[in-house]
């Protein structure tokens, strides 16, 4: 089946789908909803049996979905309606929520209903749960829908058959925050409701700040509306009742830029005590494996979080275990450097540099693991340098239903470092290497097993992953045949540097890198301005609508004959 995914971006659902489509045997193009000719022409250059809209933010014209069957998915339970469902089923602490895939209509979400499916919510932030509970539920949607279209059967039910109901879109009433009248737990779920876009408005220090990525502080209290101590880039606030830890802000207005907390607040927050709070990395062992745990919003990893990761596998390594499992965020792996604090930055060619430097010692330091085997486990989505982290390690374990984009060329043609070149080709050959660096599409777990990004599947749900994790390290570190692994492991390591050095890799690397940040060619600085500012974009990139890519159309056009 031709199968047209129609979206306002190529977010994390629209690459889901797109892995797992493709690998059902779908023809899958990509268009990006930018103006409405723009989506006939795709249509009439694709001639789709179908089209999936994953997100969107504006009505598929009338004359499409006429003549095309236009699927839409609503992150919302049977009968919601309006675009705010996610936000306002955190807000009013729903316990059961849902998705409903729903036939394109004059009225947005009040076409039939093709599929659904519902889910218990957590207490978590919309990105979270989107990442997670939606996105598996649209997919599992999706496929039903397909399969009934395949066995010539129509959609299941009218849209106004379920408990969901007409809402509006959030107002910025409701994502207001008074610390005065607010509880901690009251504007947390405020907090966690805005995460991502557009963020819930608060007065900090007489400022006015969006904020994102905040946490209960546990045992904190002060008047409301004081600022209460630091803790990394993070600062604790208080409240009505309790305080939070407030991770990342971002001030009114279309050019500004979501940042820590601390690079807003530095003159404010320069007083303040540094106190106990949320650790990015933590470190805990059990059953002769060392666990190190990590977490950076959104995946982005500033050089200050390269090195305090870096820090933590030193002291780690100290420990001697045999295994040592590197466990990134459920929701992120990595995704490499911070562009946003580069963007920030009064040089970013200088932060950039400094950056990748830094993300440079944190693999060399993995790479350099020489008296134990090094687990990567990844439970999260993971793109650009985030990949090529985890291939220092020495096993990859992937949980099913991650997404991975092992490339730089979006970014201005990146070049990339963090010992790629020595990393990727050694794994998965010097073929398969051009192939992973020069696709530009997004990968799942069958073609990361298959090209060796990958060594284990890991199971999709969560806590059974973990518990997985668990298991299978504690197995490995008992293994009889550990030290005999662990030698062989230093052995090749020696050969291979006796070959050529690390080091020089990481030289050939930057050379590159240096061109792409103090070069004439502005393209990557150009690219990450239009990524952290997110500037629409004026067309679809070839890579993803291969409808636009003529060389394919051509390979269609002959295979159709």
């Amino acid at each position: 089946m031709r199968i047209l995914l129609l979206c306002h971006s190529f977010n994390s659902l629209s690459q889901r789908l797109h892995v797992d489509l493709r690998r059902a045997g779908h023809d899958v193009s990509v268009e990006l909803d930018i103006h409405d000719d723009l989506t006939r022409e795709a249509v009439a250059l694709f001639c789709p049996d179908l089209v999936i809209a994953p997100f969107l933010k504006r009505p598929i014209p009338a004359d499409i979905w006429r003549k095309t069957l236009c699927l839409i998915v609503h992150p919302g339970i049977r009968g919601d309606k309006g675009p705010s469902a996610l936000d306002w089923a955190i807000l009013f602490g729903e316990a059961v929520w849902g998705v409903t895939l729903i036939e394109a209509r004059e009225d947005m979400d009040a076409g039939p209903v093709w599929a659904w499916r519902e889910f218990p919510t957590r207490r978590t932030r919309k990105s979270s749960l989107y990442r997670h509970e939606v996105t598996e539920a649209a997919v599992g949607c999706v496929l039903e829908a397909i399969g009934r279209i395949g066995g010539q059967m129509g959609a299941q039910l009218p849209q106004n058959w379920g408990k969901g109901s007409t809402r509006p879109a959030c107002r910025k009433a409701d994502r207001t925050i008074d610390p005065m009248l607010h509880t901690a737990e009251e504007a947390l779920r405020i907090i966690d409701a805005s995460d991502g876009d557009p963020g819930a408005l608060m007065t900090i220090a007489g400022q006015p700040f969006l904020v994102f990525d905040a946490a209960v502080a546990a045992g904190l209290s002060e008047r409301p509306g004081m600022l209460i101590g630091s803790s990394g880039r993070a600062v604790a606030m208080a409240f009505r009742e309790g305080a939070l830890w407030i991770g990342h802000l971002r001030q009114p207005g279309a050019s500004k830029l979501k940042l820590p907390a601390l690079h807003l607040l530095e003159i404010e927050a320069g007083h303040l005590p540094v106190i106990d709070g949320p650790h990015p990395c933590r470190y805990h062992e059990e059953n002769g494996v060392g666990f190190l745990e990590f977490q950076f919003y959104n995946g982005a990893m500033s050089s200050e979080d390269c090195a305090a990761l870096r820090e933590t596998i030193v002291e780690a390594k100290a420990r001697a275990l045999p295994v040592m499992v590197l466990e990134g965020d459920a929701d992120c792996w990595s995704n490499g450097i911070h562009l946003g604090i580069i963007e920030n930055a009064e040089s970013a060619a200088y932060e950039s540099w400094r950056n990748i430097n830094a993300m440079n010692d944190l693999v060399r330091e993995i790479i350099d693991c020489n008296d134990c085997l090094v687990i990567a486990a990844v439970l999260g989505n993971a793109g650009a340098g985030g990949v090529f982290l985890s291939l220092a390690a020495d096993e990859i374990w992937m949980r099913e239903g991650v997404v991975l984009n092992p490339h730089y060329k979006d970014m201005g043609n990146l070049y990339g470092s963090e010992y790629w070149t020595y990393l990727l080709p050694a794994r998965v050959g010097d073929e398969r290497a051009r192939r992973v660096t020069q696709a530009r599409l997004p990968m799942g777990i069958d073609e990361a097993l298959e090209l060796g990004l990958a060594t284990c599947r890991l199971p999709g749900e969560m806590e059974i992953a973990r518990e997985e994790i668990h298991r299978k390290a504690a197995a490995l570190a008992g293994s009889p045949d550990i030290a005999a692994r662990i030698a062989a492991k230093r052995l090749r390591r020696a050969r291979d540097e006796a070959i050529k050095p690390l080091a020089a890799y990481r030289v050939e690397e930057l050379q590159r890198m240096r061109n792409n940040f103090y070069g004439f060619d502005p393209s990557y600085h150009i690219a990450r301005h239009n990524f952290i500012h997110k500037t629409p974009k004026s067309r679809t990139p070839v890579t993803l609508a291969v409808h636009r890519d003529k060389r394919a159309s051509a390979d269609r056009g002959m295979n159709r004959r």
